[in-house]
């Protein structure tokens, strides 16, 4: 076997992966997409960042099929060429498109929490409220309500009753202000991963279209 004839067999297997490679991405892009949220912030991030963290294998595909040019390319071929440059135009439109998208729903999402976080906060201001102003008898009956749910508390005691039942209403809060915050933290780390994916996703995309220019000009 010739070097010449093993450089034209790796081309060959080269598109072939790509081809493959690019329908992987279609069947997974539709997994994605299916069913759609449009409108919903959580269903439309969390759909930037898949597309996103799946980006890399149309990439490839779409690199390796364009592999070798017009060498050897039939003429449906060449037109599939034609299509799939412009297609990468598209996808980095796509692509950029997603930024301000994924900005404005981690906006969305924030303000969301904060408005169920400040709900939250306020049932148990009423609930201090309501055990400040409640008489000791009152609080014996919220006792003897907490045992019989299978909450173990000293009945008899009243004050000793509003204390642990303040303690454990402070330790809720505490707990969801410490959700609140990962949850945020969380919230912002992917939204800075995937916005950034998305512009560079975007770069490349526009670099695989304006270097096939060949393609487009057949």
């Amino acid at each position: 076997m010739t070097e010449a004839t093993s450089d034209n067999r790796s081309i060959y297997r080269f598109r072939w992966i790509g081809y493959g490679l690019l329908i992987f991405a279609l069947i997974d892009s539709f997994q994605v997409l299916i069913p759609p949220g449009f409108m919903n912030p959580a269903w439309e991030l969390n759909t930037i960042g898949a597309l996103v963290e799946r980006v890399a294998v149309p990439l490839l595909g779409l690199a390796l099929i364009f592999f070798g040019e017009f060498y050897d390319r039939t003429m449906p071929e060449k037109l599939s060429l034609k299509v799939l440059s412009w297609a990468c135009l598209v996808l980095a439109i796509v692509f950029v498109l997603m930024v301000p998208l994924g900005v404005f729903d981690t906006i969305r999402l924030n303000s969301q929490s904060s408005q169920q976080v400040g709900a939250q906060m306020e049932q148990f201001k009423k609930l201090e409220d309501q055990l400040n102003q409640s008489k000791p008898e009152q609080i014996k009956n919220l006792g003897a309500q907490l045992n019989t749910l299978g909450v173990s508390v000293d009945a008899d005691d009243p004050e000793k009753l509003k204390g642990a039942v303040m303690a454990r209403i402070n330790g809720a809060k505490a707990k969801v202000q410490a959700d609140r915050s990962n949850q945020r933290l969380m919230l912002f780390k992917n939204s800075v991963k995937w916005n950034l994916g998305a512009l560079i996703a975007a770069t490349l995309f526009f670099v695989l279209w304006k270097t096939t220019d060949w393609a487009r000009t057949s």
